[in-house]
């Protein structure tokens, strides 16, 4: 049992080394020799956990969409109003992205790459947490949370809403957010994301 958890620990250690390497420099860019100092372990062991500098990027990205689906699902799939439920995701989904924003840069760098990579984390994640979006903007429909919309492209203008804030934070920096990351600059977007949300989705009988 100690061995297993030193094993799990060890692994946790390499996934947020590199998780910040790759944020900051990339996949080409990234040297498993500065993940594994990084990480404070031999170079030996990423492979031994990995086997690639490329299954460890990978490995990275899923590791966030697996935690996050964990969450999300349990929230999508809770009783009560479709649009408390609503909000309650799209909270989770935001303070989520707040406490590993470097998630941001990673995803794009795995998306304009494309592949079987992607494909295999989207089927896996991104397929099953929209379709109980859907699902769930649906129920709202039908029982008068929500005004008539497209679930589909409603869906992606909540992800949208929420992920390009972090995608684009070095453009808000130049805009004169010296630190999009802040507490009270998370917190004001936040606001803001859920209030749209609210006048572009609720019906005004229930808006309250």
């Amino acid at each position: 049992m100690a061995r297993q958890a030193r094993s799990a620990e060890t692994r946790a250690a390499i996934l947020s080394a590199a998780e910040r390497i790759f944020a900051k420099t990339g996949l080409a860019g990234a040297r498993t020799e500065a993940i594994a100092v990084e990480a404070g372990v031999n170079k030996a062991l990423l492979y031994y956990y990995f086997r690639s500098k490329q299954r460890l990027y990978e490995a990275v990205v899923e590791d966030h969409f697996r935690e996050f689906n964990r969450q999300a699902m349990e929230v999508l799939h809770a009783p009560g109003r479709a649009s408390d439920i609503l909000l309650r995701y799209v909270n989770l989904h935001f303070d989520f992205i707040s406490a590993r924003h470097r998630h941001a840069p990673l995803f794009q760098q795995l998306l304009m790459a494309g592949g079987k990579p992607l494909e295999r984390l989207v089927r896996l994640y991104i397929v099953p947490r929209s379709a109980a979006l859907h699902e769930l903007l649906a129920r709202g429909m039908h029982e008068g949370d929500f005004r008539e919309i497209d679930p589909f492209h409603t869906a992606i203008s909540i992800a949208a809403l929420i992920v390009f804030y972090f995608s684009a934070a070095k453009v808000l920096r130049l805009f004169g957010h010296s630190d999009p990351f802040s507490e009270a600059h998370l917190e004001f977007r936040k606001h803001e994301v859920l209030e749209f949300i609210r006048h572009a989705l609720f019906l005004e009988s229930r808006s309250a």
